[in-house]
């Protein structure tokens, strides 16, 4: 077979193994992009065509004062969970690489559960738990406040407490990616580092963190870039209230399309969110391999 012949049919079966992939992501991602980037600037509603508007959607945003309260929580959140959700993360993959057998399995599998669980699911338990009259977790919060609170009905608790939702929910996907990382780290290094004196916090502070630095980056950034787009516990758990406490761009973008039927507003507010979140997770990861290489 001659180069030009073989070329081609390498050519071609390479074309049917990409074409399905390139085929989907037209149609289910750059294509939808490219609507959601046309109907911010018109003022369509949520189904239909608009008249072309410019940049009036985006004007109004930067006047809208429930558009920055929505910004404010997000990242209120956003501190509330990345940096404490990586924490926890480390300390129970720590934890659970001293185990062994089917002890670690279990203690593995125990904290990836809630990871399966429906959202729906998690807050119709946390719910129930944190419940102002029955709710089995009110003793504590009596013990600490000296009165029973509903959490989800008070502005100062809602954030926090969905944040807790939040970190027991997600972290088992975390801890998985943690222990992978500390199983990637040679014995023998360990072993040296003992040789050599070292004690147990010296072995973690200058074998296992610079190691494990790329693993902890990855999870702060998966965990910054799911956070800003929190939508499913704040409708479910509180609705955004009490007073816009717990409101969130995701909340205003659905408000604006699925109940004021204003898509053209509702794009704009997503391609914001986007900016923001690429904007945001590029700048702290750059940062954070910054970090790494001084490590």
């Amino acid at each position: 077979m001659s180069t030009a012949k073989r070329r081609r049919r390498e050519l071609r079966n390479a074309a049917l193994m990409v074409g399905p992939f390139v085929l989907i992501l037209l149609i289910f991602f750059l294509y939808p992009t490219y609507k959601v980037i046309a109907l911010s600037f018109t003022d369509a509603p949520l189904i239909g065509e608009g008249e072309w508007i410019g940049l009036a959607n985006y004007a109004k945003l930067l006047n809208d004062k429930l558009f920055y309260t929505s910004i404010w929580n997000n990242f209120y959140f956003v501190l509330l969970t990345v940096i404490p959700t990586t924490v926890i993360a480390l300390l129970i993959a720590l934890a659970v690489s001293k185990l062994k057998g089917r002890m670690q399995a279990l203690i593995l599998t125990l904290f990836f559960l809630p990871y399966v669980l429906p959202v729906s699911v998690v807050t119709l338990i946390w719910a129930w738990m944190l419940d102002f009259q029955f709710g089995i977790l009110q003793p504590l919060i009596e013990a600490v406040t000296g009165k029973s609170v509903p959490v989800f009905k008070n502005p100062h608790w809602v954030m926090p407490m969905i944040a807790v939702v939040t970190i027991w929910w997600t972290n088992g996907f975390n801890v998985l990616l943690m222990i992978a990382g500390l199983r990637n780290i040679p014995t023998d290094l360990y072993e040296a580092a003992a040789l050599d004196g070292a004690t147990a916090w010296q072995r973690f502070w200058r074998v296992t963190w610079p190691l494990l630095w790329p693993v902890t980056a990855l999870v702060l950034t998966l965990q910054l870039i799911l956070q800003l787009k929190l939508f499913d516990q704040v409708y479910l758990l509180s609705k955004g209230g009490p007073f816009n406490s717990s409101y969130v761009v995701l909340m205003q973008m659905y408000r604006e399309a699925f109940q004021l039927n204003n898509g053209g507003y509702a794009s704009a507010i997503a391609m914001v969110l986007f900016l923001i979140i690429v904007i945001v997770s590029v700048l702290q990861f750059q940062l954070l391999r910054i970090g790494g290489r001084r490590k």
